[in-house]
């Protein structure tokens, strides 16, 4: 296997290699198992649709005075088409580097976008600023009547006039307004600071240091040095009542944070979390491993699990995990998390979310033509593991300190009736988002129940790739978030059951996203490998040493007949040291030889029907696959 790996990878143990199993699971299946494991009882259902109902009529008469995020993504939807721009510029405008690049784009999203339909649509201030920053300038202006009329065509006028130039300016002041209501500071002691006003006090906090995976050695550097800044700031500014948590992101810590090179991550990155974590345990601050995709999902664990039973952090119960319920492998893994902690005598801070990658996801596995998708199809099918793996957690309690991540009311009320009297948990949600929702859910005079708000910490240019996928999350107006603030979508809908949802369903799975390896109508997509895990790179290795213990020899093969020529020692082009085999030159004759029997055979050739080509290319194709090591 030293193809792939210096040394193989331990043999999963039986917990784990279930978790395996279930990464491409027919998703059919899945849903089916899990709905008797998410299922209420008659009586339990009623309190829930009760709740939820007082839940959402509360949120929507509370809507217009509540703005933020929730109000923009619901002016800016993705069925828009000035959201789906807005979309495009976010996802595009800070990678420009130059001035020209940027203005050609602009001009071209800004032209076809009707803005000024946006304009005092809505009540919030955040839309209406937002609003005018993609217009103009970043700030409410008054424009003559006529003016206000016509927006796209004052713009284009002004656009000519002043150069685009001032229009990109207020881009990105608009993407500056959008920044501050997703960020809770660009520094710790901003966040921190922010965190400590009176109405946001009944809030506990999470600390995200915006930033992605790291490229190199400098740049994991750097985010181990923002994680390491915010828990001594934490430690040093506050004190034991609600003290905030930190989330790190395990592949903005090593550049190479794949399983492939397993081992060199255990041996650099343990160390490095390790001490992050010593750092947490001394000021009892929890540090919680987020999620990532799905590919990663493996190594994170074998990261998680080294780090939570070393020595060094005997009697501390803060180092927790985020589970995504939208993967086939949430509930096998809660499974091996129980085992585990038990094992190490922990109880594990658990996060269930429902997953922000579905989009990535989907094109990923498509793109590697993997057998089956890891994530559910549908949305639904998402809402019902939540509520099997929320009934895990509450039940195993010893073992998990349960924290629900959720914007949905109906999941609020399933969380809890399931919980009943206890409030040993709490709700999480994002920074700017639900705050009409958890002003119900946390109040003191409500609900009652402890809430942890998810902070970003970070600059404009570090929120760009958690700005769009909280775009992506929740700007489509199929969302709950765009839901529960429309009025016209009847209350029924928004409170749906998603288990009788499922259940109503003949496919379980979305029959409009045919599988990766059926993804055309016409021709079979190539057939891929999941990388992420020893189920699939481990028979790999083995085969391609195999391959490597062969010796190979090659040479010119004219007119059907292998020919002499000059013999050549062929390296291994990824590693010079180790030898593939000989190959034998052509000479000139052979050369001339070749040539003139191609272009005696060119005339029927020509004649052969392209669909009998088109067969030698599949036959190749298959070839390809099955020698693929």
């Amino acid at each position: 296997m030293s193809m792939l790996f210096s040394h193989p990878p331990p043999a999963p143990s039986a917990l784990r290699a279930a978790i395996a199993a279930a990464h491409l699971a027919d998703e059919s299946s899945c849903v089916e198992r899990l709905l008797p494991q998410a299922a209420l009882d008659t009586g339990a259902l009623q309190r829930v649709d009760g709740m939820a109902r007082r839940l959402v009529a509360a949120v929507r008469q509370k809507t217009l005075s509540f703005g933020g995020l929730d109000a923009f993504l619901h002016e800016y939807d993705l069925s828009s088409q000035e959201g789906v721009v807005l979309m495009c510029l976010a996802e595009a405008l800070l990678r420009i580097p130059d001035a020209e690049t940027a203005d050609r784009l602009i001009h071209d999203k800004l032209s076809g976008a009707n803005w000024e339909k946006h304009l005092g649509h809505s009540r919030s201030l955040l839309v209406n600023a937002s609003t005018w920053g993609l217009m103009l300038t970043g700030r409410l202006v008054r424009l003559e009547d006529e003016t206000a009329g016509d927006v796209g065509a004052f713009l284009e006028r002004l656009a000519a006039r002043s150069g685009s130039g001032l229009v990109r300016l207020a881009l990105k002041q608009a993407m500056g307004i959008l920044a501050d209501q997703f960020v809770m500071g660009r520094t710790i002691e901003e966040a921190l600071q922010r965190s400590q006003r009176d109405e946001l006090q009944i809030y506990r906090y999470s600390f995200d240091m915006l930033g992605e995976a790291a490229l190199c050695r400098t740049d994991a550097q750097r985010y181990f040095e923002d994680y390491a800044h915010a828990l001594r700031v934490i430690a040093a500014t506050t004190g034991p009542e609600n003290t905030p948590g930190v989330s790190v992101k395990l592949s903005a810590l090593h550049p190479r944070f794949e399983y492939a090179q397993r081992e060199r991550v255990m041996a650099e990155l343990v160390p490095a979390l390790l001490d992050l974590a010593e750092l947490a345990a001394a000021a009892d601050i929890d540090l919680t491993v987020d999620a990532e995709e799905a590919d990663r999902l493996e190594l994170n664990l074998d990261v998680f699990e080294a780090v939570l039973r070393h020595p060094r952090l005997s009697g501390w119960q803060g180092f927790g995990l985020v589970v995504q319920a939208y993967q086939k492998r949430a509930i096998p893994l809660l499974v091996w998390l129980t085992e585990l902690a038990g094992r190490s005598g922990k109880r594990i801070p658990l996060r269930l979310v429902k997953g922000a990658y579905w989009d990535s996801e989907i094109k990923r596995a498509q793109v590697q033509g993997l057998a089956g998708y890891p994530v559910f199809t549908r949305k639904a099918a998402t809402d019902v593991s939540y509520l099997a793996c929320a009934k895990i957690l509450l039940a195993k309690r010893d073992a998990f300190f349960p924290q629900f991540a959720t914007h949905n009311a109906h999941t609020v009320a399933c969380v809890m009736e399931l919980a009943g009297a206890s409030r040993d948990f709490e709700f999480q949600r994002l920074h700017g988002m639900g705050d009409a929702l958890y002003g119900e859910i946390a109040s003191p005079g409500k609900l009652g129940v402890p809430c942890r708000v998810y902070a970003p910490v970070g600059g404009q240019r570090e929120l760009l790739p958690y700005l769009v996928r909280r775009l992506l999350e929740n700007g489509a107006n199929t969302s709950f978030v765009n839901r529960i603030a429309d009025q016209r979508t009847p209350l029924e809908s928004v409170i749906a059951d998603p288990l009788e949802r499922m259940r109503r369903l003949t496919a379980k799975a979305n029959p409009r996203l045919p599988l990766p390896r059926d993804l055309y109508d016409a021709w079979r997509n190539s057939a891929g490998l999941s990388l992420s895990g020893p189920a699939a790179l481990a028979p790999l290795a083995q085969a391609m040493t195999q391959a490597l213990a062969q010796t190979w020899s090659a040479g010119p093969l004219v007119g059907g007949a292998l020919l002499p020529g000059k013999p050549r020692a062929l390296p291994d082009p990824t590693d010079h040291q180790r030898s593939a085999g000989e190959v034998a030159e052509a000479d000139e004759a052979v050369v001339e030889k070749s040539l003139a029997l191609a272009a005696e055979a060119a005339p029927a050739w020509d004649a052969v029907p392209a669909a009998s080509r088109a067969d030698c290319l599949e036959r190749a194709a298959d070839l390809i696959e099955q020698h693929r090591a």
